[in-house]
C-alpha cells in the first residue's frame, strides 16, 4: 500500500499519545476525525490494538519504536498495512516486520490526510 491507499480506508488504530495537544499523535487522531475518519487511540486510552471493537484498516505508530514493537508482537488483530511516523521507527522494528511480512510504509498520516483525505476527493468532484 502506499499512502494515497491507506487515506482511503476507513478505520485507523493509532498508537501514541492522543491526549497531549503538544503531540503528533493528537494532531493525527484530530486530523482524521475531522475528515470523517474512524479512529482508535492505544497508548493513552486503550491498551492495545487488540481492545479495538471493530476492524482495523491501518495500524499507526506515532509512539516510541521500543513501545510500537510490544504493540504490534500483543497484536492479534487483522489489519491492512501499518503506517511508521517519522522518529517510531528502530532496526528492531523494521527486522521483525520484515521477519513477519507484516506490510508497512514509512510516512506521516498529517501528509496524507493533505494530499489524499478522502472528503477532499469528494471536494474536487
Amino acid at each position: 500500500m502506499d499512502l494515497q491507499e491507506i487515506m482511503q480506508q476507513e478505520t485507523f488504530a493509532l498508537a501514541g499519545d492522543t491526549l497531549n495537544e503538544e503531540k503528533y499523535a493528537y494532531k493525527i487522531k484530530q486530523g482524521l476525525l475531522e475528515h470523517g475518519y474512524k479512529v482508535y487511540a492505544v497508548g493513552k486510552e486503550l491498551a492495545g490494538f487488540n481492545d479495538i471493537p471493530d476492524d482495523i484498516d491501518i495500524i499507526d505508530l506515532c509512539i516510541n519504536p521500543v513501545k510500537g514493537l510490544s504493540l504490534i508482537k500483543e497484536c492479534t488483530r487483522p489489519f491492512k498495512c501499518i503506517v511508521i511516523q517519522p522518529g517510531a521507527e528502530s532496526d528492531e522494528l523494521l527486522a521483525y516486520l520484515d521477519e513477519k511480512k507484516l506490510p508497512y510504509i514509512q510516512g506521516c498520516l498529517l501528509v496524507g490526510l493533505s494530499l489524499y483525505a478522502k472528503d477532499k476527493k469528494k471536494a474536487q468532484s
